[in-house]
């Protein structure tokens, strides 16, 4: 699976990359992988505000339908409207043009609860790929 290392990671299988104040959150390959065929992606509202861990969107596959959490508390900036006509990207490219939502961080203290990708790593790294979410 590809965890890269310039992200930081939930254990709902979500990741984030940030710059700066601003965070780019997408679920993870593994998680995209168990879900298989991505259909339908119900994107946050731009302006919403989140918590951590609180349930932000929902990604539907042929398999599954999948509650996607914010990894990070803040406002959400802007949501990947490119996933309504084509949310198969979030499967092609989970790391880039599949990204779910930005955020502007407001407790910067969660990041340290955050996994690194060694971290994530192992949680994926069992038989059982055991976590919640995805």
């Amino acid at each position: 699976m590809n965890v890269p290392e310039n992200l930081q990671y939930a254990a709902t299988h979500e990741w984030i990359r940030l710059d700066g104040a601003e965070g780019t959150v997408g679920i993870t390959d593994h998680a995209q992988a168990e879900l298989t065929d991505v259909v339908y992606v119900e994107l946050p509202k731009v302006g919403a505000q989140v918590t951590a861990g609180q349930q932000i969107a929902v990604v539907e596959s042929v398999k599954a339908a999948s509650d996607i959490y914010s990894p990070i508390s803040g406002t959400v900036l802007a949501a990947n409207d490119a996933l309504s006509k084509n949310p198969a990207l979030i499967n092609t490219d989970p790391y880039g043009e599949g990204w779910i939502f930005k955020i502007k961080v407001e407790a910067g203290e969660e990041i340290e609860e955050l996994k690194s990708p060694a971290q994530y790593r192992e949680q994926i790294g069992g038989a059982s790929g055991a976590g919640e979410g995805v």
